[in-house]
C-alpha cells in the first residue's frame, strides 16, 4: 500500500503516471525549511512530512515531497498573495533559477526511510507585465513555489530547462520511481524526465 503525504493535485496527477493505486493523506507539518544548504533542507522537510503520516498508519510506504525555487541564493516559496506573486514573477523574468524537490519514502511498519533531492535549472522567458497581471489575476500562481507552474500558459513562461520537467512540476518521476522500487512498491511505465 502506498500513501502520498500531499494535498497537491499536481503530485497526485504525476504519481498516477507510475503508480496508479495509492491513497492520499496530507501531512499538515510546518513547511518551514531548516537553516543551511537548500538541497538537504528540502529533503529533510519531505522526510518530516512522510514521517508525520507514517506515525498515523501501521503499514504501507509513505511518499512525500517538497519543492522550492531558489534565485540569487534566496528561497522563493508560495506567494502570500497577488502582490508577492507579481514581485516573484518580475524577479524571475528573463533569468535562470534552480528548482529543488526533496522526495522521501518511509516504511510505516519498519521505520526504514530514504530521501533524495532533485535539482533542475530553469530559464524564464521575458514575458511582459501584461502577462504577469493576467496570470496573477487567474489565481494560478498563488499555490506554487516561485509563483509559477512550468506547464501553465502553454509553457510560455519558460524559455529553457536543464533537468527534470516533472521535478519543476513538483515530483521528479525518475527519482520517485527509483525510491519506490527500492521499497518494493510496484511502479510501471517509463517515467517522464
Amino acid at each position: 500500500m502506498l500513501i502520498l503525504a500531499s494535498a497537491s493535485p499536481r503530485r497526485r496527477e504525476l504519481l498516477r503516471r507510475i503508480c496508479p493505486e495509492f491513497s492520499v493523506e496530507a501531512s499538515d507539518v510546518d513547511e518551514a525549511l531548516a537553516a543551511g544548504p537548500v538541497p538537504p533542507a528540502v529533503a529533510a522537510l519531505a522526510l518530516r512530512k512522510a514521517r508525520a503520516v507514517a506515525r498515523r498508519t501501521a503499514t504501507g510506504a509513505v511518499l512525500a515531497a517538497d519543492t522550492v525555487v531558489v534565485v540569487d541564493g534566496e528561497v522563493l516559496g508560495k506567494p502570500a498573495g497577488p502582490a508577492e506573486a507579481r514581485a516573484m514573477l518580475r524577479r524571475l523574468r528573463g533569468r535562470a533559477h534552480d528548482v529543488f524537490t526533496g522526495v522521501a519514502v518511509v516504511d510505516a511498519a519498519t521505520g526504514r526511510e530514504a530521501s533524495v533531492t532533485a535539482r533542475s535549472r530553469v530559464l524564464m522567458a521575458r514575458y511582459p507585465d501584461a502577462t504577469i497581471d493576467a496570470y496573477v489575476a487567474s489565481g494560478a500562481p498563488l499555490d506554487k513555489a516561485g509563483a509559477y507552474a512550468i506547464q501553465d500558459l502553454g509553457g510560455h513562461l519558460v524559455d529553457g530547462l536543464v533537468g527534470s520537467y516533472t521535478n519543476v512540476m513538483g515530483l521528479p518521476l525518475g527519482v520517485t520511481r527509483r525510491l519506490l522500487a527500492g521499497f518494493g512498491v510496484p511502479v510501471s511505465g517509463a517515467p517522464a524526465p
